[in-house]
């Protein structure tokens, strides 16, 4: 696998790294047991609202690593509000790319990064828990990443149809039974669903 030499620096000596004690807001995304692990920590200036330090740790590759220590410095020093705005695609980007098969790392560093942000903002009242409903569920599947092209499912139109009912998610995808991918796409949407305590069952049609 051909990576970047952004990301073998990053892989190599990553920025960033540790655990900050006592921190104004953190979060953890994924699993170990699928493979990949970040957790992000946070000190915030309560007055002007920017990200003082930024600590990370992460169980994974090294396109793990190297989105994380990538993320960390893109959002050490920016306001909550633009240290949110930063995408998957700007993080992969900074590394000069990533293979489409790692894509889904950049992923999981941005959400992590946005995850922490809500867990001060909604401390400290300046934002709500948003309400769930399918909406969120398609906001979600937008970070599930086809490994073939680096795209996720939903802008690549795989996805047919999303209902919620019940506890019961139902999500209809259109990959051919022939596609190696598949299989991994499915545990995908499945780890991303999961993780919502309204969530009680998954359902994937194909």
């Amino acid at each position: 696998m051909q990576y970047s030499q952004k990301v073998l620096d990053h892989f190599m000596k990553p920025h960033n790294v540790g655990k900050i004690e006592s921190p104004d807001a953190q979060a953890t995304e994924g699993s170990p047991a699928c493979g990949d692990q970040v957790s992000i920590y946070l000190k915030v200036n309560p007055e002007e609202l920017t990200i003082e330090d930024i600590k990370f740790q992460s169980y994974g590759c090294a396109s793990n690593i190297a989105t994380a220590s990538i993320i960390t410095d893109m959002a050490k020093g920016r306001t909550l509000d633009k240290a949110k705005k930063i995408t998957w695609k700007e993080a992969a980007d900074a590394l000069d790319g990533l293979p489409p098969v790692k894509m889904h790392c950049s992923v999981l560093a941005v959400d992590t990064l946005r995850s922490a942000i809500k867990d001060y903002e909604i401390k400290h009242h300046l934002a709500e828990e948003a309400a769930f409903n399918k909406d969120a569920i398609v906001e979600e599947l937008k970070k599930v990443i086809y490994p073939k092209v680096g795209e996720d499912i939903v802008t690549l139109k795989m996805v047919k149809y999303v209902g919620f009912e019940n506890g019961v998610a139902t999500i209809d995808v259109e990959i051919p039974k022939f596609d190696e991918h598949r299989d991994n796409v499915v545990e995908e949407i499945k780890e991303h669903l999961e993780k919502f305590k309204e969530i009680k069952e998954v359902k994937i049609t194909m």
